[in-house]
């Protein structure tokens, strides 16, 4: 069987949306991030998720930049496409259209605001997973959609053969010790503050935002995990803390980044859509060290 990082990568960024000032996609911002990741060593590009805005994004500008990131990556790194909404219908359509897009995988939310039982949970996740051929990573983020997957319903769901793996954002690496433990599933650490215990405890990677900016050390900090050089990856571990407070601890972790990788000139402008208000460059104390 095909390993989860084959399927999805290692090294994954949760990629910001680069936008014009009047908020539309930006083509020049999109092509230029792709290759600044690429070039760091990410081999994941999570592509409309979170922090690129999902909600904002039309049916329309979501496949858009699923083909854009697809075609500049060219096979150079996985293209994991979010599609994951409220509604199973329109998440099944989104799943069909992103594999047509391009896509090598799924990235599917727990539905939120509407906040189904596990049940549906369950229905809705296998409803997806079945509609297309493209392997799925489950997104447990309960801060955000208000509704987290028990264990026993991560359980029942790795038993389909295309849902292959969890972004964890929800936080409780007893319980996801227990599900790694008890499963096939890969976990990716989905907060960044937790990179290094969630690695040292089993995941295979991490979706990162803090990636955007650092995806060289978090290639370097796994890199030590999997080498078993604790003392490293501590250090690395460490010197990214003020940099991923200051990116995702005082404000919107999409509008922050895209503050930073324009002051930086990898993507043309900070402009994020409302109700996310544009943040000015943050303050990234330090500098990590060099991998």
């Amino acid at each position: 069987m095909t390993s989860a990082a084959q399927l999805f990568g290692i090294n994954l960024v949760a990629m910001v949306t680069p936008m014009n000032p009047d908020g539309s996609i930006s083509d020049p911002g999109v092509t230029s991030l792709v290759d600044q990741l690429l070039a760091t060593g990410c081999d994941g590009l999570v592509v409309a998720g979170t922090t690129g805005e999902s909600p904002t994004l039309a049916d329309a500008e979501t496949i858009y930049l699923i083909r854009t990131v697809a075609t500049r990556a060219s096979g150079r790194a996985r293209v994991i496409a979010g599609v994951g909404t409220y509604d199973t219908a329109a998440s099944i359509r989104r799943a069909q259209e992103a594999e047509a897009a391009g896509a090598d995988a799924l990235l599917l939310v727990t539905p939120y605001y509407s906040k189904p039982t596990q049940a549906g949970v369950i229905a809705h996740c296998l409803a997806v997973a079945d509609a297309t051929d493209l392997p799925v990573m489950l997104y447990d983020v309960p801060h955000r959609t208000g509704l987290a997957m028990d264990p026993a319903t991560l359980i029942e769901l790795a038993t389909h053969p295309r849902i292959r793996a969890v972004k964890d954002a929800k936080g409780d690496l007893a319980e996801a010790m227990t599900v790694m433990a008890g499963t096939s599933l890969a976990y990716y650490c989905g907060i960044d503050d937790l990179n290094l215990p969630y690695l040292a405890a089993g995941a295979t990677g991490v979706v990162s935002v803090i990636g955007n900016l650092y995806a060289d050390h978090n290639a370097a900090l796994i890199h030590a995990i999997h080498t078993g050089d604790l003392d490293t990856a501590r250090s690395i571990h460490r010197s990214l803390i003020p940099s991923t407070a200051a990116l995702t601890g005082t404000s919107q972790g999409a509008t922050m980044t895209k503050a930073a990788l324009a002051e930086l000139g990898v993507i043309p402008h900070a402009t994020p859509r409302l109700p996310l208000l544009e943040s000015p460059p943050p303050h990234l104390p330090g500098e990590p060290p060099t991998s």
